[in-house]
């Protein structure tokens, strides 16, 4: 089992920045990639960032590229998401998740609320 704790999401002025954490707990020796994935009211959720398990390969969401950057510490068994230049559309609940053989793990959603 995997538990994952999201923090670091507020109330930011467009063109600004915050920083997303993700703590991981429990078998975290059978994780592979990690992710960020979010939702916003009345949408999908969507896939916002991944990387694997080394920290070697990244992959964006095209409305993310070039603002957001995701990152991890193995030894801290944490993830991040550092957001640039937020526009209001970036508005969203966002979920940490963690994938190992057979299994997906996703934390409790952090509110990002980004005011034009």
């Amino acid at each position: 089992q995997v538990q994952l704790v999201e923090s670091g999401g507020g109330l930011v002025q467009a063109v600004g920045s915050l920083r997303l954490s993700c703590a991981a707990s429990g078998s975290f020796f059978s994780i592979n990639d990690m992710g960020w994935h979010r939702q916003a009211p009345g949408k999908q959720r969507e896939l916002v960032a991944t990387i694997t398990r080394g920290g070697g390969g990244t992959n964006y969401a095209d409305s993310v590229k070039g603002r957001f950057t995701i990152s991890r510490d193995n030894t801290k068994k944490m993830v991040y998401l550092q957001m640039n230049s937020l526009k209001p559309e970036d508005t969203a609940v966002y979920y940490c998740q963690a994938q190992s053989i057979g299994r997906v793990y996703w934390g409790q959603g952090t509110q990002v609320t980004v005011s034009s």
